[in-house]
């Protein structure tokens, strides 16, 4: 099949790294069609029909750039299944005393399932979108997920979500560029996003932020309750859990003769548990529902490197597998911000294998470190 003969769904938000991989795409020759998608925002947040990613300023980017481009432009209605997947994940999560990245259900539930399927029905080969990462096949043919080529804006964490199915189907253009180059082939090309600023925070906040939103979604979230030390003695009060991180220092409302850090958060007591900083360090923690890119782990225990948040660099830990879709992980060194609800991510050199949720972090003396398994807590209707 011809490049000409070849259709590529781009999912497009106005931005700088979408728009250039639409152009890349456009210029390789490809059958080009432009995708957007209407995310759900809360009216109350001061974002009526402005979600982050898809205001209408950002609409009208993304029209203009595909008009620039010669190509169809399409809007998805995509806010209920949002605001019932992804929006509602965010709320369980913290109910249950996680603190979740509701990017990478976002790409689990919306970007690689949803938009991929309707991608499809208009006949497209491929979905392309603007993430900084690469994909490769290995000799056995399998799809392999690597690393962007700019370190500093690899998103292949939050792509440890994806499958071999879904990379088959998938393009990421700009991954083989670094940034500062992406920008540059925008204004060569005289695209109008060429010096756009990224989007941060998350999108469905509309002009508020998370703690504002479920103080009104999940009010019971915000509850206070007792700030305890490793002993459980009580040497305060905090505000709601939501409102703290693992690691978190400032803002905790309490004295001490040295610097106190939020250890962990017992969501079944309500209590916040602080310490020093020499208690701060974990060395190994379990991680759940793990999606191993390949189809399955490498072997039954290996070393690899780990990343524990986003932004957090690889470390290297031993791993060992369990029939149950779980994984331990033991780093070499201790982690000071292990954190219940984000991804554990596995790396060999630059593939990313896969990762699955922390679900629990390990530590001697510490009774309130590890979370249940599995929580079940009610449900917040946003209806």
């Amino acid at each position: 099949m011809s490049r000409a003969d070849t259709r590529v769904v781009v999912a497009m938000s106005g931005g700088v790294d979408s728009s250039v991989a639409a152009a890349l795409l456009v210029e390789a020759g490809y059958d080009v069609v432009g995708m957007m998608m209407r995310l759900w925002s809360d009216p109350a947040m001061g974002g009526a029909d402005n979600n982050r990613c898809c205001t209408p300023g950002q609409m009208s980017d993304a029209r203009r750039i595909a008009d620039k481009l010669g190509i169809p432009f399409y809007v998805l209605d995509t806010k209920d299944i949002f605001r019932h997947t992804v929006v509602q994940y965010f709320i369980d999560q913290h109910r249950d005393g996680y603190t979740p990245n509701p990017c990478l259900e976002c790409n689990r539930r919306i970007r690689f399932d949803w938009l991929l399927r309707n991608a499809l029905a208009l006949d497209a080969d491929f979905l392309a979108t603007g993430h900084y990462a690469r994909i490769t096949a290995d000799e056995s043919g399998k799809w392999l997920l690597r690393r962007g080529i700019d370190a500093g804006k690899d998103q292949s964490y939050v792509l440890s979500v994806m499958s071999q199915d879904q990379l088959a189907l998938t393009l990421f253009p700009v991954g083989e560029y670094p940034k500062s180059e992406v920008r540059e082939i925008a204004a060569d090309l005289g695209l109008a996003v060429a010096s756009k600023q990224d989007s941060q925070d998350l999108c469905f906040l509309g002009k508020g932020d998370y703690r504002s939103f479920l103080r009104l979604h999940a009010p019971d979230v915000i509850k206070p309750g007792p700030i305890v030390n490793s002993d459980g003695d009580v040497l305060g009060e905090h505000r709601g859990l939501a409102n703290y991180t693992i690691g978190q220092r400032k803002g905790l409302g309490i004295s001490s003769n040295e610097p106190l850090y939020v250890l962990a958060m017992n969501d079944i007591k309500n209590a916040l548990v602080v310490g020093t900083r020499d208690q701060l360090g974990r060395d190994s923690l379990i991680a759940e529902n793990v999606n191993w890119i390949s189809g399955g782990p490498p072997a039954d225990s290996f070393r690899a490197a780990v990343k524990i948040r986003y932004r957090a660099r690889p470390q290297p830990a031993a791993i060992k597998i369990s029939a149950d879709n779980t994984m331990r992980l033991r780093f070499d060194e201790p982690q000071r911000d292990i954190t219940p609800g984000q991804a554990a991510v596995v790396y060999q050199d630059d593939v990313c294998l896969g990762g699955g949720l922390i679900a629990k972090f390990e530590s001697k003396g510490n009774p309130c470190a590890p979370k249940p398994s599995n929580s079940a807590r009610p449900v917040a209707s946003l209806a």
